[in-house]
């Protein structure tokens, strides 16, 4: 069998790719070395900047599959029919640490879909947390120096992590929901996602419904134990690489229930909290979950950078039916994904094909990098025009918000209690799982200055006074780092489900 012939970017025949074409046997190379030249030159480009935040990732193909009829919540062409599947990809990733930082590490896990609709991609980017550290977009760039290394020393530092969160109350959800045993999931697998905020739905009759997201694991959840991360990081730092990867080639594939949490448009003027503060979760009992469908995946990239390093989620990507919210950190992320896409892949990032949808793109964008995909000429290059471009879709108009509001800086700090729902979690807890929680965080605050564990400390007071006292009585005797049983398989109840 006559195999293929390297050739150039240009397609000429690549002579040879063992030696470099030099003057004599002993004599300097040349510059005409043009093929020596193309291949250190992609070397030096192989690269793209990584995410600024969830740049250790990996992903999956697969679909997503309608089980029940919400068409009266959402005229949106994924949920157009029960049975109806759509192609989708998932991407996983940690948060705060760089590509080449261990799976099995504490930290709150991306949890990002993009599903191929037939109306255009549509992103849900969200965590496998139903809250976060911040509700104000002001905070998050902040937020996340934390969590990145020191300008002087160049490594972590928990006291700015322990410094910021002791600043701000409203933190305190996620903490507790970060140092409990859903802290460390022993892999993509065996944890839930969510939307995390609060989104839209609307129907064919123009009626909005607000909704949350939810993505429940039927794997069941897995947890590490700092004692059982160190050592598992010790010998494989791609675990939860592995475990996806691997779980896929054994056709062992990955499936989640979608479900949705709902509250009517008019219902939230009239609820005694901010529906739309990403801090806090909706009662399960006042607004329980109703089923959507099943995500799976079944299908492992072909080539990871191509597919899963360039793959770019931006919650601004919608389709009709569904919408935004007034979440401030919603809509702040409008912003800041697109445009970190932009930066980091290139301007035409969605003509990729891992990003591009599979329905005809047409946009009057114009040149810039990377535009390969560029159209015959045409005289509608511009909108409107008298040339048969193409125009508005007005029919895709969403209905119009309820809410309004004169404009102002919203004083964040004074939305409702930041204390309730972290204290209803804690109170969740066994008595196993509290002795975990406490030694997780005491391990934490090693190092940290005492006035700042002295200001968090009056946080976890004010939530609950056991909470603080046990991790207290584990300062004092200076827990090493994950002295506690074993916390794999163990159940914890849902937030929310209080």
């Amino acid at each position: 069998m006559t195999r293929s012939h390297i050739t150039t970017t240009a397609g000429a025949p690549w002579p040879d790719n063992q030696d470099s074409k030099s003057a004599g046997a002993r004599g300097p190379l040349l510059l005409e070395n043009y093929q020596l030249i193309e291949k250190l030159a992609h070397q030096n480009r192989e690269r793209i900047p990584e995410r600024t935040v969830h740049a250790k990732g990996s992903g999956a193909f697969g679909h997503f599959t309608v089980t029940q009829d919400i068409t009266h919540l959402s005229c949106a062409d994924v949920f157009s029919a029960v049975g109806k599947k759509t192609e989708l990809l998932a991407r996983f990733s940690t948060v705060a640490g760089e590509r080449g930082a261990a799976d099995a590490e504490r930290d709150v896990r991306g949890f990002s879909l993009k599903f191929y609709t037939g109306e255009g991609n549509w992103d849900l980017v969200g965590n496998n947390t139903p809250v976060f550290f911040v509700r104000d977009p002001m905070k998050f760039p902040d937020f996340i120096h934390t969590q990145k290394r020191h300008p002087r020393t160049n490594m972590r530092s928990a006291t700015a992590m322990w410094d910021f969160w002791s600043l701000s109350p409203e933190s305190l959800h996620q903490v507790a929901i970060l140092f409990s045993d859903r802290g460390l999931p022993q892999g993509y697998r065996f944890m839930n996602g969510y939307g995390s905020h609060t989104f839209s739905l609307w129907n064919a009759s123009g009626e909005r419904f607000w909704v949350k997201f939810h993505f429940k694991t039927q794997q069941g959840h897995r947890f590490w134990t700092n004692d059982e991360a160190n050592d598992i990081i010790g010998r494989n730092r791609e675990t939860s690489q592995a475990d996806l990867y691997d779980a896929i080639e054994r056709q062992e594939f990955p499936r989640w229930t979608m479900y949705i949490q709902v509250m009517r448009e008019d219902e939230a003027e009239r609820v005694d909290f901010n529906p739309f503060d990403i801090t806090k979760v909706w009662s399960h009992k006042d607004y329980p979950l109703h089923e959507v469908g099943v995500v799976e995946l079944n299908r492992n990239p072909e080539n990871y950078f191509a597919e899963i390093e360039q793959s770019s989620f931006s919650p601004s990507n919608i389709v009709p039916g569904i919408g935004f919210s007034p979440d401030k950190m919603l809509q702040g992320r409008l912003f800041a994904y697109a445009d970190a896409h932009r930066y980091r892949v290139g301007t035409h990032y969605e003509a990729l094909p891992v990003n591009r949808p599979k329905v005809p793109v047409r946009t009057y964008h114009m040149d810039g990098p990377m535009r390969f995909d560029a159209t015959e000429g045409s005289d509608a290059y511009y909108e409107p025009n008298s040339f048969d471009g193409p125009a508005e879709a007005r029919q895709a108009i969403e209905p119009p918000l309820r809410v309004s509001g004169e404009a102002t800086y919203y004083a964040h700090r004074d939305d409702g209690d930041d204390y309730a729902q972290p204290r209803a979690l804690y109170r969740l807890f066994d008595d196993a799982q509290r002795q975990r929680f406490h030694t997780n965080i005491a391990s934490a605050m090693v190092g940290v200055p005492r006035h700042i564990v002295e200001r968090q400390l009056s946080h976890f007071e004010r939530a609950d006074p056991v909470w603080a006292r046990g991790v207290r009585e584990n300062l004092e005797r200076e827990v090493p780092v994950g002295h506690a049983s074993s916390a794999t398989n163990q159940e914890m109840t849902e937030p929310g489900a209080r």
